[in-house]
């Protein structure tokens, strides 16, 4: 059977194919091929640029251009030549070396210098090389620009609904007002936080041999500073050098990575499922699409599915990260193979972040506040001003204020009326009742409106 979006096994290159094809050039099969290419002929470079090394001379600007044009043509075409030379040897990473080989024997200069490709290596000097590339590249140029969709998105509607007031809800009872926009405000704030550590993580990496100790470099050229040789080649790739490994870089920065996007999308969760409450409570419309079914069954709904969608990828992406987290920075002894195949899954987790940031910015987009029915919940809730009126009791020395807006307030309905005769009863300042008196469920939100357009 052919493989196309219906009949793949995964729905992130299935049903949600057309949300993950960012990630592809960084996190497919042909992403990692390319990569590893790009790996091994930086090392070849970085060894021609050591004096010690006679054997591979500094390369003349030909050689140079005919290694770049290489990189810079490479397509599926090349990668496709090197899953063929893999049938043979059955070793992804060797065949990836004898590909090279293949093409540096079309230029003259460079043909002399083919068994210095992958020279000293282990097949894991390429691959922590290609990952940490490869990590870095969908970090900043797919995910933290989707990330940062959503934060430019959730802050507009902050500042948009800064001083529309809302009723808050602690344990899910009404509590002291607040707005709506200052609600979306704090998620702005948290995911800011959060996309700053992502960014922040620093990808690694080693070349350094078969268990770290550069043990075959030593033994065939002892004059060169091996160590700093890696670390030219690893930071020529825009990554930081690893110093101390076994033969796996210990992929800690992996951890770290994985539990910075977990700690957003756990956010994030948050979001969804604040915001689908809120439209179950009718604060929120969604805007109807020409075309779009809610239901089956029931022609009146529309429901906020694109919230649930995140909701449901955003638990399987951090269940995927999470293990990976905590799997990747444990190796038995100086090597196992479990984290090779583990790492394959990186894709995975990834993708379901990115279906989860396409449906929650999707939903976002649909959202118009519904005014009237937030203040038909907080209009009538009079008996949230009762933190008000005991605290300014507090500051006037009134006689057990808490106990006595308990006794007014606690599991009982009361109005405006009401609220207004005890505050008439109370022996306070007048200045002070007059600003009780002006008090209403609507305008008693604090400092909500100017965090709200400060965020």
């Amino acid at each position: 059977m052919e493989l196309d979006p219906l009949t793949a096994l995964a729905p992130s290159d299935g049903r949600y194919a057309s949300k993950t094809a960012a990630l592809r050039p960084w996190l497919s099969e042909y992403g990692l091929i390319s990569h590893r290419v790009i790996v091994e002929v930086r090392w070849l470079q970085a060894l021609a640029s050591e004096p010690a090394i006679a054997e591979v001379p500094a390369l003349s600007s030909d050689a140079e251009a005919f290694l770049e044009r290489l990189l810079n043509d490479f397509d599926h075409n090349e990668a496709r030549r090197i899953k063929a030379i893999e049938a043979t040897t059955n070793h992804d990473v060797k065949a990836v070396e004898y590909y090279l080989k293949e093409r540096l024997g079309e230029h003259a200069e460079l043909a002399d210098y083919r068994e210095f490709v992958h020279f000293a290596c282990t097949s894991e000097d390429i691959n922590n090389l290609a990952w940490a590339c490869m990590l870095r590249g969908a970090r900043d140029e797919v995910l933290l620009p989707a990330y940062d969709a959503i934060i430019d998105t959730l802050r507009t509607l902050a500042h948009t609904h800064a001083e529309l007031p809302m009723l808050a809800r602690t344990h899910g009872q009404s509590a002291s007002p607040t707005t709506l926009g200052k609600e979306l405000a704090n998620f702005v704030h948290r995911l800011r936080v959060q996309r700053d550590c992502l960014a922040e993580v620093r990808p690694l990496g080693k070349i350094n041999g078969a268990v770290g100790n550069f043990n075959a470099h030593v033994v065939t050229y002892p004059e060169v500073d091996w160590p700093a040789l890696g670390q030219r080649c690893v930071e020529r790739l825009g990554l930081e050098w690893s110093a101390y490994t076994t033969q796996i870089e210990p992929h800690d920065w992996i951890a770290e990575l994985f539990d910075a996007y977990a700690r957003l999308n756990t956010i994030l969760l948050d979001l969804a499922r604040d915001i689908w409450g809120y439209i179950s409570l009718g604060y929120f419309k969604q805007r109807l699409i020409e075309g779009e079914v809610g239901s089956s069954t029931m022609p009146h709904k529309v429901n906020p599915i694109d919230f649930e969608n995140a909701e449901g990828n955003l638990g399987v992406a951090n269940a995927l990260l999470d293990h990976l987290a905590r799997k990747l920075p444990i190796s038995r002894w100086q090597r196992d193979l479990s984290d090779s195949t583990a790492l394959r899954t990186i894709s995975l987790g990834l993708a379901h972040t990115l279906i989860a940031l396409h449906a929650a910015e999707k939903g976002l987009g649909k959202l118009e506040a519904n005014p009237a029915r937030l203040a038909a919940d907080l209009d009538p809730a009079w008996e949230v001003l009762a933190e008000a009126i005991q605290t300014v009791m507090r500051r006037y020395g009134a006689e057990e204020p808490y106990e006595q807006l308990k006794g007014l307030t606690r599991g009982r309905a009361i109005d405006g009326e009401k609220m207004r005769a005890f505050i008439e009863s109370l022996d306070l300042p007048e200045e002070a009742k007059d600003k009780l008196r002006a008090l209403t469920p609507s305008a008693y939100i604090g400092s909500a409106a100017e965090q709200a357009r400060q965020v």
